[in-house]
This record gives structure tokens, C-alpha cells and sequence, in this order.
């Protein structure tokens, strides 16, 4: 389906499934509410906890964009979506922000109307299996029946690896985490396949979590991040620069905890991420202290992470590639200036 979009005199042909509405944020902030699309049940990035509360660091992103935009991080209304209809959701506006362990590519970026904001968490495909398989190594699973889901990139994943790695293997297919997992404890399949993150996640769940172990390859490169609809330029700045403040945050030392003495630092940076040198949210229609409300209601990247899914949670994940570049990892904001 095509859609022409009007840009001043002329008349440009959009291929996309659909345009984006401008002026999200004024339906935002109309509704007083931001509605985001997240996973049901992925612990670490998007679950129920013990008082029916989402939580998890997909979940955070959203309450970072709600504090930017709206001034409260509890202003959100989280959407369940599974993997098959989340573009689905944003594209017909049901959601504001899809914030759903969702990996960046070409495809999406360029044929489903939607912008990718940025990268919250660097994952990648891998294995599971079962303990008592004695299973080292992802090369000898040669033959294997393989537990997916659809409507994510490990299928297309799965069938690149094991052409290049010239082995047999058969597709078992579920439609929901859920599913594949419990394919999985049931016998339907040798192995479980999926992102690293979900994985961990998973077998967490399991009656004895001992009884599988996740293999040391990784076999794709899944960066996961927020996306909007393509058309809303402001929009679009605000989620990229909500996740952006996080991360410039931790680097400059900024927490929760300390942003209201931060308020008062010398250093230039600081002052001007917090609010305090010149206004850097009017060009996204903000309040100056739009980051500060991010870092004092969500915290900087290293807070979300850690609480979520790094040494504050039940999964202890390293930082890894999450880490900033200045301490050996690959995540790097813009500058606030």
C-alpha cells in the first residue's frame, strides 16, 4: 500500500505501509499519557511483577520518554504486544513507541514506516539446550530439531547458520516465548534458539533451571532498540534523546541519587544535560529540565541496566558490549551541547 505525503509544493511518494500523524507529542500530552508497546512476559526487558507493575529496561525506556515528555515517568500505559503484532500496533497508532526487544534492521528500517531511536541493549542469537545432552558447542548440533519463534529474525537467523556450517537441522515454530519454552521443557525440540537476553530469561523459569545451558556462540547481531513511526520528526527526537540522556548521563556521573547536587556542578556538560546552561529540549518542544526528570525518575543507563538485567537483578549479566565506550563497551551517545 502507498501513500502520497505533501512536502511544502511538491509531492513525494512514501513506500510504507502508513505515514506517522505529526505532533505525537501534542496527542501525548492531550491524553496525558504515553501508550507503549511491550513484550508480555520477557523478565529483565518487559514483565508483570509480583504487584502487576511492567517492569524491566524496555519497560524504562518508556518511563524515561513519559518523564521527558509529560514530566512523570509513571504516566505510561503499557500495551502487551507479541513479536507478529507489534509493527502492526505503531503502525496503526495503537501505541505511541514500540519498546519491545525488537532488533534493528534493514528491513524494518526501510519498508514498515517506521525509525529505529537508537540501540538500548546489544544482544545476539544463540542456544539452548538441555544439560544432560552433553552439548558443547552450537557445531554439534548438526540434525537437530530447533525451537523458534515466528515473526522475529532468528528464523532467517537460524537457516543463515546452518547453510554456512553445512548442517541439517529442523524448524519447530511457536508464535509466543511461552510457547517455544514450554516446546522446549515438553521435548518438542533439542534446542531452544533465540536472543542471548531471552534466553537467560527463560531459563531462569524452567522447574530446575541447571537442567539447560545456554552455548557460547553467538550467531547474529540483534541491536534492540525503541522505534516510531516515520513521519513525526519531533517524536522521533524525543525517544532518540531520552535513551541519549541515560547514557550521557552515567558518563558524566549523574544518578538518581545525586542529580539534585549535580545541578549545581561547574563542569559545563553537566550543566547543560541537567537543564542549567540554555534550554536543549525546546527544539523537541521540552521543558529544560527534561533530562534531569529522566535521571531523577529512571536513573542513567547504568541504573536501568544494572536493576534489570546487570548485578542488581536475578540474571547478573555482564555489561559487555553495553558498556560505555569509555570503559571498553560499544554504546556512545551524542553529545548534549
Amino acid at each position: 500500500m502507498s501513500a502520497k505525503l505533501l512536502m511544502g509544493t511538491g509531492a513525494a511518494l512514501l513506500l510504507g505501509p502508513v505515514i506517522a500523524q505529526a505532533a505525537t507529542l501534542d496527542d501525548v500530552r492531550e491524553r496525558d499519557s504515553l501508550r507503549c508497546g511491550v513484550n508480555a512476559a520477557q523478565p529483565g526487558f518487559s514483565s508483570l511483577d509480583d504487584d502487576d507493575q511492567y517492569r524491566g529496561l524496555d519497560t524504562d525506556v518508556c518511563r524515561a520518554v513519559a518523564a521527558a515528555a509529560l514530566g512523570d515517568a509513571e504516566k505510561v500505559q503499557f500495551v502487551p504486544l507479541d513479536s507478529v503484532e507489534r509493527f502492526t500496533a505503531l503502525q496503526s497508532g495503537e501505541v505511541d513507541l514500540l519498546s519491545r526487544t525488537t532488533t534493528w534492521t534493514s528491513h524494518r528500517d526501510t519498508t514498515m514506516g517506521v525509525n529505529f531511536t537508537g540501540v538500548s541493549y546489544y544482544d545476539g542469537q544463540a542456544f539452548m539446550v538441555a544439560s544432560d545432552l552433553g552439548v558443547q558447542s552450537a557445531t554439534e548440533l548438526d540434525g537437530a530439531a530447533v525451537c523458534t519463534q515466528s515473526g522475529t529474525t532468528s528464523e532467517l537467523n537460524l537457516a543463515d547458520y546452518f547453510q554456512v556450517n553445512d548442517m541439517e537441522y529442523e524448524a519447530v515454530v511457536f508464535d509466543s516465548p511461552e510457547q517455544s519454552i514450554a516446546g522446549f521443557e515438553a521435548g518438542r525440540c533439542d534446542v531452544l534458539s533465540s536472543d542471548a537476553s531471552q534466553l537467560y530469561g527463560q531459563r531462569m523459569h524452567l522447574d530446575n533451571p541447571d537442567s539447560a545451558v545456554v552455548l557460547p556462540e553467538i550467531i547474529s547481531k540483534e541491536p534492540l532498540g525503541p522505534a516510531v513511526l516515520q513521519g513525526d520528526d519531533q517524536w522521533f527526537n524525543i525517544v532518540k534523546w531520552s535513551l541519549f540522556a541515560m547514557l550521557n548521563a552515567e558518563e558524566y556521573g549523574i544518578t538518581s541519587a545525586n542529580v539534585d547536587d549535580m545541578r549545581g556542578s561547574d563542569d559545563p556538560n553537566v550543566a547543560r544535560i541537567l537543564g542549567k546552561d540554555d534550554n536543549y529540549g525546546e527544539g523537541m518542544g521540552l521543558e529544560a529540565d527534561w533530562a534531569y526528570n529522566i535521571i531523577k525518575q529512571v536513573g542513567n543507563y547504568a541504573e536501568v541496566y544494572d536493576r534489570n538485567v546487570g548485578e542488581g537483578s536475578d540474571f547478573n549479566i555482564a555489561r559487555g558490549l553495553n558498556a560505555l565506550w569509555v570503559d571498553g563497551g560499544i554504546q556512545y551517545a551524542p553529545p548534549i551541547r
